[in-house]
């Protein structure tokens, strides 16, 4: 009796299973709890409110600090997110103060609105820059992928949302930089307090993407390597790496030690 063969999956159809279970990883299939033409829509609403009647913003719900409660001195994998009004100064010089606080208020609570609906969580407000975090623990590629995408998001959100209204006021268009990496941080509680002592995040991957920020151009979306390493395949070709001009750059990989890859949003 013949021994039977066994039949080899063609190499394009096991390129196609992986791509798959990437794919479900990601749920890329779930769709988001807003759409983007009804977050702009909302926005539009409220900054409009916000300029014209002196809206404000209800209570942002503290869904971080809770969480950071429950995780104290706890290591977590996540995707950190720093986004930076650009030309703020400028504004503070041109414009009356109450206008620019309204301005960078309507800002900061826009971009943690768009923070959870891509299932992240808002850290904290520092000036005009608003500091997010999506956690990885179990599922880093998710993470990487809800990160990226809120960050496209809050591109949109200001260029078709809050600046065609700022627009009907003469006021300058807001642009923002966005920096974005991944890393294992640490959750820290400064007293003994546990339900009041201040509670915060610490660690290379809070640190790093705060200065991949600073690089950033007007408008422009940067993640580190970390975060490149885990997008989906289809979300790695919206992305460019970035060639440093001589000591622009400095800073090395914490696992090889050479100069960390930056890659730069170019959709």
């Amino acid at each position: 009796m013949a021994d039977e063969k066994t039949e080899s999956t063609p190499k394009s159809e096991k390129t196609d299973q992986g791509n798959s279970v990437v794919d479900m990883l990601l749920s890329k299939n779930q769709q988001q709890t807003l759409d983007s033409e009804t977050m702009i829509l909302e926005t539009q609403k409220r900054v409009w409110a916000a300029l014209k009647k002196g809206y404000e913003y209800s209570g942002l719900i503290d869904e971080s600090d809770a969480f950071l409660r429950k995780n104290v001195f706890s290591k977590l994998d996540m995707v950190v997110l720093y986004v930076d009004l650009v030309g703020s100064t400028t504004m503070t010089l041109e414009m009356p103060a109450e206008k620019i606080a309204i301005i960078v208020s309507s800002f900061s609570q826009e971009m943690a609105a768009v923070v959870r609906q891509h299932h992240g969580y808002v850290l904290k407000f520092v000036g005009d820059a608003v500091i997010g975090y999506f956690v990885g623990d179990g599922n880093s590629l998710l993470a990487a992928d809800n990160a990226v995408n809120c960050a496209k998001s809050m591109i949109s959100v200001i260029q078709k949302g809050i600046n065609p209204i700022l627009n009907q006021y003469d006021y300058p268009d807001l642009m923002v930089k966005v920096g974005l990496d991944f890393g294992q941080n640490i959750v820290v509680r400064y007293g003994s307090d546990v339900e009041n002592s201040h509670v915060d995040l610490m660690g290379p991957a809070m640190n790093i993407a705060a200065k991949i920020q600073n690089m950033a151009k007007p408008n422009q979306i940067l993640i580190g390597n970390d975060v490149y390493q885990r997008l989906h395949p289809s979300s790695k070709k919206e992305f460019v790496k970035i060639i440093w001009k001589k000591d622009e750059w400095k800073y090395r990989s914490r696992t090889t030690g050479e100069v960390y890859s930056v890659y730069e949003f170019k959709g």
